[in-house]
């Protein structure tokens, strides 16, 4: 008996372990989850005992972040989630889908690098009978037709283009001199974030039209790609500024960070003091966004809504994970056309800042 003590312990240590391991807050690149003691994908999981297989396009980039610690916190005491790092690769990502499907995870929660790849991580998916949830950049609607089992949480884009626009119709009305030349035509430049991303191209071209539309006439002076990228866009900024310099009448991005870096390319240039400003808008209501409105350097921003977003992806995910169909009674969403959750943006200025804390 004495013998068999040192076995029962270690074993019951091995558990704990194995226990304590299986859940992962993302904080840090690729946590993986031992896969051993996981339920098969097809079996029906019992609530609290699923685990889903999330990846994340990149952890460094500042939504994104928000989307991962919304999931994390979603999963608190209802499942397991195990969320990885894509590195912006897209073979990296197709490799992390293979190994939560050889782990067997009762779903997925793919945020893709490459939208137009998602065909890809369907197949390996519906072949695994492994239900999967596409959240913030969303596949082709052709992919999402291919199976049953395949769902997107995210926002219209459209409608943060039109709120951007719309802020900046606002803030001429209400500051005719923002015309310098004064010739009734809005000179602005645009900073993109990814081509081709849906995001990127439907902020972009509907931004100018929401401007349009309220009457405004707009010419582009200047439009370059930055990536979402903070550093990137100053560096764009900062030659926008010296191939044009007070021409520039406004500053439209697709997202905060790359706000952010416009604004700190036109702080060097003297903008933000001795009453030289600069209306630069952005989407996300990201913290260093909400900072900058509050300092008076960013005009405004577009709630992007990463809680929401993060626990709607959850939801989706671990109830397919139990073998259900998601509607708006267990997930908490509405769910449209038996497919897509969608979670509405909002206008922050600094006025309603309140709204996006």
């Amino acid at each position: 008996m004495k013998k068999a003590l040192p076995i029962v312990v270690a074993g019951a240590l091995a558990v704990l372990i194995a226990g304590c391991s299986t859940s992962s807050s993302g904080s840090s690149p690729d946590k993986s989850t031992p896969g051993a003691a996981t339920p098969a994908a097809t079996t029906n999981t019992k609530a609290g005992n699923s685990t889903i297989g999330v990846a994340i396009y990149k952890f460094d980039d500042t939504f994104m972040t928000g989307v991962r610690n919304a999931i994390f916190t979603a999963a608190e005491g209802k499942g397991k989630v195990d969320i990885v790092d894509s590195q912006n690769s897209q073979p990296t990502q197709n490799d992390k889908v293979d190994l939560f499907i050889t782990k067997k995870v009762n779903a997925l929660a793919i945020n893709p690098v490459d939208r137009t790849a998602a065909s890809i991580i369907i197949d390996k998916a519906k072949a695994a009978k492994t239900p999967v949830v596409f959240f913030n950049r969303e596949p082709l609607a052709d992919d999402m037709k291919k199976w049953d089992k395949v769902y997107y949480v995210g926002a219209k884009a459209e409608q943060s283009g039109t709120m951007e626009g719309q802020l900046l119709v606002d803030y001429f009305k209400a500051h005719p001199e923002a015309d310098k030349n004064k010739d009734g035509v809005i000179q602005y430049v645009m900073l993109k974030g990814e081509p081709g991303h849906q995001d990127a191209e439907l902020r972009t071209k509907f931004s100018v039209a929401a401007i349009q539309d309220a009457g405004m006439k707009v010419e582009k002076l200047a439009e370059d790609t930055a990536m979402w990228d903070l550093v990137k866009a100053q560096d764009k900024m900062a030659a926008f500024l010296a191939a044009h310099g007070d021409k520039i009448e406004a500053v439209i991005t697709n997202n905060d960070d790359m706000a952010l870096g416009a604004i700190s390319a036109l702080k060097a240039k003297g903008y933000f003091k001795d009453n030289k400003f600069m209306p630069v808008v952005g989407v996300d209501a990201t913290a260093p966004a909400l900072k900058a409105l509050e300092e008076g350097t960013l005009l405004g921003t577009v709630l992007n809504d990463a809680k929401n977003q993060g626990k709607a992806t959850f939801n989706l995910a671990n109830v397919l994970a139990q073998g259900q169909t998601p509607n708006k009674e267990n997930t908490g969403y509405d769910v449209t056309d038996g497919k897509y959750v969608w979670v509405p943006y909002k206008k922050i200025t600094k006025d309603n800042m309140k709204d996006a804390q």
